[in-house]
């Protein structure tokens, strides 16, 4: 059980940047931290809808994965015995 606890730490940290990052590549809808730090870098993938539809695609598959990861670590949690 350590061992499936260690990986699911590990995902959980890797999904966590990594979904940090895919909301930060997204498109702003005005004048916020997307616009300030992403407007130059990101123009060209912005620029195409099949581009921001596999952003948006990627991003939700990410997040789902990543609440699997934490329903997953919980249970572990809950009915391991461990505090």
């Amino acid at each position: 059980m350590d061992i499936l606890k260690i990986v699911l730490q590990v995902l959980l940290g890797i999904t966590s940047l990594l979904l940090t990052l895919l909301i930060l590549l997204h498109k702003g809808k005005g004048g916020g931290l997307s616009d300030m730090f992403g407007g130059g870098m990101t123009s060209n993938l912005n620029s195409s809808g099949v581009a921001q539809k596999n952003l948006n695609r990627f991003t939700v598959v990410l997040g789902i994965c990543w609440a699997a990861v934490i329903v997953a670590l919980g249970l572990i949690l809950r009915f391991s015995g461990e505090s």
